[in-house]
């Protein structure tokens, strides 16, 4: 990860420099992770000098993980981090609303109801107001071209925030804090992709395509490494080179005739006094010295005095912060703050060293420090002589865990609930820990921050940096997210425990009406802190009816108690991700048959899903298959075997074991093939007979399912499928149905979104040999993970070939 002070190298100086001249500010708008446009992104910040931003109303919780198997939450936790290294690339900053991205929605209408358009109206006004862009750009147009109902109605809601921002009548709450904001303009930027060209060369279009000298790279260059960090779509992406235009249409607010921000003043002579800030700063970068940009130091800080004297307080505010961390790079000044562990549990005092050098010679002081929720302290008499590293040992209180904002309360599908509104807009905690410090700079206090981050050396990748995490002092992990039970069958549920502070304590399960616990508490004496260990309730429900709850967990150490876990996410191309969800688990009794002539199963990972854990729940031996056992191994030993979803979009391998795939159908195997989506398929033989993957979704997870076929055995063996196995479905029923399906496939189900035809793509079937092979289009990766009780009787019946009838020999 990058480190926590800055760049300073003389590219990133300059760029530094034009931009102090440049009083203007774009704001892009979209729904998801990936929506915006990084060239464009990249343009605005790199060469015009714009504050440049990208507000997505969502995080993307509700997409497909390529690279990892987390979903929802843990997925949005995973791209807003994606967008934020992607920020660090292009230099435009990143925000949010509230919205959670709830899946695919064909319309406006469901994702604006969902969302609670008010709420998430008055979350883009809130960043509007804070921001104050000249522009605003939207990324999709209102009438559905875009294709997804976020998409429509981030359109939608931005024209409605571009009027509702200047309007002191419309969330009036917010006026303590910000001031109403109209910007000039609203555009749409069209574009030319999924088949859909909505630009045309009557339209306003910039070119986009220049080389930066500075930076050493094109606009689309920056662009595709900026947009190469949204891995988890995998959307690595080729450097583009040479011209390149983007169009745009308007909106709302004045067309622009020859520049996006006709109309806007954005030099210095926007606010009073500014016109002598400006001389200043063009003097200051015609004498700059590249070899000594101490010497522009002086320079610097007498403009910053003029800066901070301005009665404009937004562009005060933006300009002495950019003035304070070019200073420091031009005085050869570098700064951190760092941990000597990477883990404190909240009251815990935390050791940090603040580490300082000064490579130039000038004359600097650091006169004071101060933490998060700290007053300052002084430092009396340090010099900082020349390439000298000064470090200084501090105490910090860990005050607060290290918990997502958004993440902090339990949430309605829609919207994240927000406990404290001014946190809105914010991609991470914004009282993170930091330190403070001011520094005495040619005679002029300048007060930077820098972010406490943990710091080790990997014996293979050398110097890392990572956020530091702060916990509760005691964290109770369920081992598994859902227990299956099938009948009054008992559980072992293991609790994986964890001290993050000395001590004695216990640790219980809250009872539950309807279920048998065994032991009401567990006990433990003298852990040290960092010490691990695990405790096991037997659990049963009571009875065999169907029906689910949740098992909550509660630990307790030094008489402080907690019912959190813990959840680390690790990826390389990210900083570290530590969580705290709920410490429960959720208790399904199911009334479920099982074939007894299905019990091993092989499985072929696919792009990451939690299928195998969930199949392991009921009893199945699940085995992972490699590529030598599907081309070598006796496959016949499998009562079936499956692929994870999108199998055939990342496992280029399965078009060299699909022929393998289908001798083992053949000869009496059962295969089950999960989702794939059309883009990128290995093969375009699934099957053993002819079938398409198309793009239609029955996103309504409501939606009534037609028996077209009811005595297919995958709806009656072993166990019956009614209408009610479809009940408590979450996000969707399946997406990606299948299409031109050839007539040797029975499609044993019918479904649609509302006003949408009936679709017979969610499952198809066919004997093909001995065997069986069934595709199906369903969510499952979803609804066996949440303990859905019809989507685990519907899969076992999907992996259980029912017996081959027995042909009896004529008598003589």
């Amino acid at each position: 990860m990058a480190q926590t002070a800055p760049p300073a190298n003389i590219g990133a100086v300059k760029q530094s420099l034009n931009k102090l001249q440049v009083l203007g500010s774009v704001l892009y708008i979209a729904a998801h992770p990936d929506d915006e446009n990084t060239r464009l992104l990249t343009y605005l910040a790199q060469e015009k000098h714009y504050r440049t931003g990208y507000l997505a109303l969502t995080r993307g919780d509700g997409g497909q993980n390529l690279i990892g198997n987390e979903q929802s939450e843990l997925l949005g936790l995973i791209r807003t981090q994606e967008l934020l290294a992607a920020r660090r690339v292009d230099g435009a900053e990143q925000f949010f609303t509230r919205a959670n991205d709830f899946g695919f929605s064909k319309g406006p209408e469901e994702t604006l109801k969902i969302w609670d358009r008010e709420k998430i109206l008055g979350d883009m006004v809130w960043v509007i107001r804070r921001f104050r862009p000249d522009v605003m750009i939207c990324r999709f147009p209102t009438d559905g071209r875009g294709g997804h109902g976020h998409h429509t109605s981030s359109a939608i809601l931005a024209q409605e925030a571009f009027s509702a921002a200047a309007d002191p009548k419309r969330f009036p709450e917010q006026l303590q804090y910000v001031q109403p904001w109209q910007a000039k303009r609203l555009l749409w930027n069209t574009f030319n992709f999924g088949g859909n060209n909505t630009t045309a060369e009557d339209q306003f279009k910039v070119d986009v395509g220049g080389y930066n000298p500075l930076l050493g790279k094109s606009y689309g260059e920056i662009a595709a490494e900026s947009r190469s960090n949204h891995k988890t779509q995998g959307f690595g992406s080729a450097a583009q080179r040479g011209q390149s235009f983007e169009y745009f249409t308007t909106i709302l607010g004045d067309a622009p005739k020859t520049d996006l921000m006709d109309g806007v003043n954005t030099t210095w002579g926007r606010v009073p006094g500014g016109e002598e800030i400006a001389s200043e700063i063009a003097a200051i970068k015609k004498g700059f010295d590249d070899e000594h940009p101490e010497k522009s130091v002086q320079g610097l800080v007498q403009v910053l005095g003029q800066v901070e004297k301005l009665q404009d307080t937004y562009w005060r505010e933006q300009k002495t912060k950019e003035l304070s961390e070019l200073i420091l790079q031009c005085a050869g000044l570098w700064v951190e703050a760092s941990t000597s562990e990477p883990t404190y549990a909240v009251g815990d005092s935390m050791n940090v060293r603040l580490q300082m050098i000064n490579r130039s010679g000038l004359n600097l002081k650091p006169e004071s420090f101060s933490a998060t929720l700290a007053d300052m302290t002084v430092i009396k008499g340090m010099e900082l002589n020349i390439n000298q590293l000064k470090t200084i040992a501090l105490k910090v209180k860990a005050e607060k865990t290290s918990q997502p904002y958004w993440l902090e309360s339990p949430h309605p599908i829609g919207t994240y609930t927000i406990n404290n509104e001014t946190k809105v807009g914010n991609p991470e905690n914004p009282d993170e820990p930091r330190i403070w410090i001011n520094f005495s700079v040619a005679g002029k206090e300048i007060k930077v921050s820098r972010k406490l981050m943990y710091k080790y050396v990997d014996p293979a990748k050398g110097e890392i940096y990572q956020p530091v995490e702060i916990t509760p002092p005691i964290v109770a992990n369920v081992a598994s997210p859902v227990y299956v039970f099938a009948g009054k069958q008992q559980k072992v549920v293991q609790l994986n425990l964890k001290a993050f502070v000395a001590g004695s304590g216990s640790v219980s399960l809250q009872p539950i009406a309807g279920w048998s616990i065994t032991r009401a508490k567990i006990t433990f004496t003298d852990k040290k802190k960092g010490d691990e260990w695990s405790a096991q309730f037997i659990v049963s429900p009571t009875d065999n009816q169907q029906k689910s709850a949740v098992l909550t967990a509660v630990a307790e150490i030094n008489g402080k108690t907690s019912s959190l876990g813990i959840q680390r996410i690790r990826y390389d191309h990210i900083p570290n991700i530590t969580l705290f969800p709920p410490a429960q688990a959720k208790l399904v009794s199911i009334d479920l048959k099982l074939n007894a002539g299905t019990h091993k199963i092989g499985y072929i990972a696919g792009a990451g899903d939690l299928v195998p854990e969930a199949l392991k729940q009921v009893g199945y031996d699940v085995h992972l298959l490699t590529e030598n056992e599907i081309m070598t191994g006796n496959l016949s030993e499998y009562d079936a075997i499956i692929t994870g979803v999108r199998a055939f979009n990342v496992n280029t391998r399965l078009v060299v074991e699909q022929p393998r795939l289908m001798e083992y159908v053949k000869r009496g195997g059962n295969l089950v093939v999960q989702y794939n989506t059309f883009n990128n398929l290995v093969t375009g033989q699934i099957g053993p007979y002819p079938f398409i993957v198309g793009n239609e979704r029955v996103t309504d997870e409501n939606a009534k399912v037609t028996f077209t076929n009811p005595n297919s055995p995958l709806v009656t063996f072993p166990n019956k499928i009614t209408q009610a196995d479809f009940d408590g479905w979450i996000q969707e029923r399946g997406l990606y149905f299948v299409d031109k399906i050839d007539p040797k496939y029975q499609t044993p189900f019918e479904m649609n979104d509302n006003g949408m035809a009936p679709n017979n793509g969610a499952m198809i079937t066919t004997d093909y040999g001995q065997g069986r092979f069934v595709y199906t289009s369903l969510d499952f990766f979803r609804e066996l993970p949440a303990g859905v009780p019809g989507a685990y009787r519907l899969f076992v019946n999907m992996m259980s070939a029912p017996p081959k009838p027995v042909k009896l020999k004529k008598e003589k």
